[in-house]
């Protein structure tokens, strides 16, 4: 049976390669962005080359109301959603004390509390069911603090966090929840958060990599999966439990300087 995938932030990066890797199956699509052209755009090459056939919502997900004005208008178009992902998502780098507390702010309501409401709305259609995948698009920033990014890092850690709870909520279920954690991935969130000047985006991995890996974890049912980094980088998140935390804090501080 085909099964029809909703995704955040599907106008570019990792969510736009996940909506042509779930295409490519011949499978339909819900996707949602804040920018119209860009979605009809991505629905119009979609349903031309894969014949398939695509739903768009345009949607800022910053707005609190959001998740709910999603799920009845997917409702109401009799839309059955089995693979929710959401990926949307954004940073910012600076002292917390110096920035701008209003995009601080719809960074927490985009990162966590759009994420969560939209699990929320959808979860219990899919516990009726008894099937359904959840990929929650995490990042490698969850496994420590981020000094220079502290709101990012920590809604990315409450994202893997809040995933892993409820994948064993659902243990004895037919619905898994994956959390993907990249690395310093090739998309515009580089640009728009400032990390692409900084050592923490040398050598980044393609968008095309991360979201591969994360759709077949999905589909594989995998807790997690910590996609876009080196090997070298692995080693290093394997250590970090037993590396001084004050050590580990420096040298991110350092990492994340903007040059």
């Amino acid at each position: 049976m085909k099964k029809t995938a909703l995704i955040t932030g599907a106008s570019s990066g990792i969510g736009k390669e996940l909506a042509q890797i779930h295409a490519s199956s011949g499978v339909d699509l819900v996707i949602i962005a804040r920018s119209e052209n860009k979605l009809k755009e991505l629905a119009t090459q979609l349903e031309s080359e894969f014949q398939v056939k695509v739903h768009i919502i345009v949607k800022d997900l910053t707005n609190l109301s959001s998740a709910q004005e999603i799920h009845k208008e997917v409702f109401e178009a009799g839309i059955q959603v089995d693979y929710l992902i959401n990926n949307a998502g954004f940073g910012g780098v600076g002292y917390f004390h110096e920035r701008i507390w209003e995009e601080d702010l719809a960074m927490i309501n985009l990162n966590v509390t759009a994420l969560t409401a939209l699990t929320r709305y959808f979860l219990p259609d899919m516990v009726k069911r008894n099937s359904g995948r959840i990929l929650n698009v995490s990042s490698t920033a969850a496994l420590l603090p981020g000094p220079l990014q502290a709101v990012y890092y920590a809604t990315k850690a409450f994202v893997t966090s809040f995933s892993n709870a409820i994948a064993q909520e659902l243990a004895d279920t037919n619905i898994t929840v994956t959390a993907l954690m990249p690395g310093a991935t090739e998309t515009d969130f580089g640009k728009v958060s400032g990390m692409d000047k900084t050592d923490l985006f040398k050598d980044a991995f393609s968008a095309y990599e991360v979201a591969k890996a994360g759709y077949n974890g999905m589909l594989n049912g995998k807790m997690d999966v910590i996609a876009g980094v080196k090997t070298s980088q692995r080693i290093l998140f394997k250590f970090l439990p037993f590396t001084p935390k004050k050590m580990v804090l420096k040298q991110i501080f350092e990492l994340q300087k903007t040059s």
